[in-house]
């Protein structure tokens, strides 16, 4: 399959007053032509310092690479000026970002925000822009268009506004559309009217996904891979259907237990996973889940294990995995575990 995109070793880190912060810790993934790849796992994990790392958003300082490499069409995007970059971000490579409320000039009519990316990247006069704006609206599924072009973002609903995000991501028809928690603090009929909608226009226009969510339950029906990342590094990563019949981690089990199911009772209890992350001003020397783990051993602790291939499109980073760890530890689990 062509590849898009190719991240390699990423490393980003925060520099702050008690000290660094390392929040993207090696990572490593591409994502191909007309491919959807979801990026799960729980709040605080690296799953958005790496969506903004790849568009360079991200302010720096405090920020800073520490290393690694973002390869787009072959070419690496922190080898890329500022300027260069204006020419890629919603051009190229389009984000939808978590609260459109909040990412949406309030000050601004939606039709005019639209039409600055028209203008600015496709040198569009404005009377085209306006017309193309309409009819991205349309594409989205945004109710009398024409009227609606001349609204503020606060005069739609949630949902709504969700929509007009995805229409000012994808006018300029990027080939990567990078969708930061897309459905975030939206009911569940419009989560997969949303998801749906992506899938649509992805058939429509060709494009590839990098979909950022901290739920596996709504990545099963719209991704083609997914990513499953931890303390800023990946612990799994394989085909949707192999991360769901046959996940390899514990962490990832840990996470599809957690996803409700429809055949639970009201009584049931929601399943939760104990503890917290890790402190990653002081990343761990082993293992990042090794405190919450139901199944670690000795090893997890004192070493980090590498990706283990099960299959040339499934890895996870586990020593449970790893047939020269289970005979060292077959006999040594850790205390109390």
């Amino acid at each position: 399959m062509e590849k898009v995109l190719e991240v390699k070793d990423l490393r980003i880190s925060f520099q702050t007053f008690f000290g660094e912060v390392e929040a993207v810790r090696g990572i490593t993934f591409d994502v191909g032509k007309k491919e959807t790849v979801a990026i799960v796992g729980e709040s605080g994990c690296g799953k958005s310092v790496t969506a903004s790392g790849i568009m360079q958003l991200l302010p720096m300082p405090p920020a800073f690479f520490k290393g690694g490499e973002i390869f787009f069409n072959g070419e690496n995007l922190l080898n890329k000026t500022e300027k260069q970059m204006q020419g890629i971000r919603g051009n190229k490579i389009s984000m939808v970002f978590q609260d459109p409320m909040t990412s949406l000039n309030p000050t601004m009519k939606i039709g005019k925000q639209i039409v600055e990316g028209l203008v600015k990247h496709r040198n569009m006069s404005r009377g085209e822009a306006a017309a193309k704006a309409i009819e991205m609206l349309d594409l989205v599924a945004v109710p009398q268009p024409e009227r609606r072009i001349n609204q503020y973002p606060h005069e739609f609903s949630g949902g709504m506004r969700q929509r007009v995000m995805i229409a000012l991501a994808m006018v300029c028809n990027p080939q990567l559309l990078i969708a930061d928690e897309p459905t975030t603090a939206l009911d569940v009929t419009v989560q997969a009217q949303i998801l749906e909608l992506m899938n649509k226009l992805q058939d429509q226009l060709g494009m590839s996904i990098i979909l950022i969510t901290h739920d596996l339950g709504i990545v099963a029906d719209v991704s083609d891979r997914v990513v499953v990342m931890y303390a800023g590094q990946i612990l799994e990563v394989g085909l949707t259907e192999e991360i769901y019949a046959s996940p390899k981690h514990p962490y990832t089990r840990k996470l599809l237990a957690s996803v409700p199911r429809l055949d639970m009772s009201r009584e049931e209890p929601l399943y939760s996973i104990d503890g917290t992350p890790p402190d990653l001003y002081v990343p761990p020397k082993g293992c990042s889940f090794y405190d919450r783990c139901t199944e670690a051993m000795k090893i997890c602790k004192d070493q980090m294990p590498e990706l283990y291939g099960h299959s040339i499109t499934h890895q996870s980073r586990c020593w449970l995995n790893h047939p020269m760890a289970q005979r060292i530890n077959s006999a040594n689990r850790s205390e109390g575990r």
